[in-house]
Formats: structure tokens, sequence, C-alpha cells
């Protein structure tokens, strides 16, 4: 198993090759919407000798995760859309996506 480090530090072993992390990286790259980290895993895949039809393979599985995941976060919204707050209240808990300086989604950054 390949150890996995994080801070110089040993946290766990994984059972997983060099060479299936770096196509699994592709996939989740995808599915995570993240350009950079797709190239990036990609040249990693492509340097540690993955194939095209491997590194197809895992971009086509990326895709699959991406589109489910979207797909239940339509049905999700449809089902909220009966929920939303009429009186400019916040539903309990948040996510944070407006809790960050400069990100805020009501449109007033800064």
């Amino acid at each position: 198993m390949d150890p996995v480090y994080k801070g110089g530090k040993e946290i766990m072993q994984m059972g997983l090759n060099e060479h299936k992390m770096k196509l699994i990286a592709i996939g989740a790259s995808i599915s995570a919407n993240c350009q950079p980290c797709l190239l990036s895993a990609m040249n990693m895949a492509f340097e540690g000798g993955a194939d095209e039809q491997e590194i197809a393979e895992a971009i086509e599985v990326g895709k699959r995760v991406r589109a489910a995941a979207a797909a239940k976060m339509d049905m999700l919204v449809l089902g909220l859309n009966s929920m939303a707050p009429s009186s400019g209240a916040e539903i309990a808990g948040g996510c944070g996506c407006d809790s960050g300086e400069g990100t805020k989604m009501d449109g007033k950054n800064g």
C-alpha cells in the first residue's frame, strides 16, 4: 500500500496503486468541475504511463458522476421552491457560501 502524507506525517495507507489513484483523480476533477485539477491530473496520468483508453474511461466516469449529482440537485431545487422563505428569513444552517468577504451571493460584494 502507498502511504499518504499530510504535513510530512504519514496519515494512512492506501490500497490503490499510484496508477489507479491518478485515474481516479481525473474523474474526481471532472465531478468537482475543477479545470486546473483536471489538467494536472491528466498530465500526471500520462506521465505515469496511463494510455488514452484508460484516461477516456476515467473521464467518462467523472462525467457520469457529475451528471448524476446535477440531476439530483435539480430535483432538490424543484422541491425547495415551495419552501422558499417569503419574509426574507434564511433557511436554518446554510452552507456558508456567502460567509466569505467579497463573495456574498446578494450581489453586494465587498
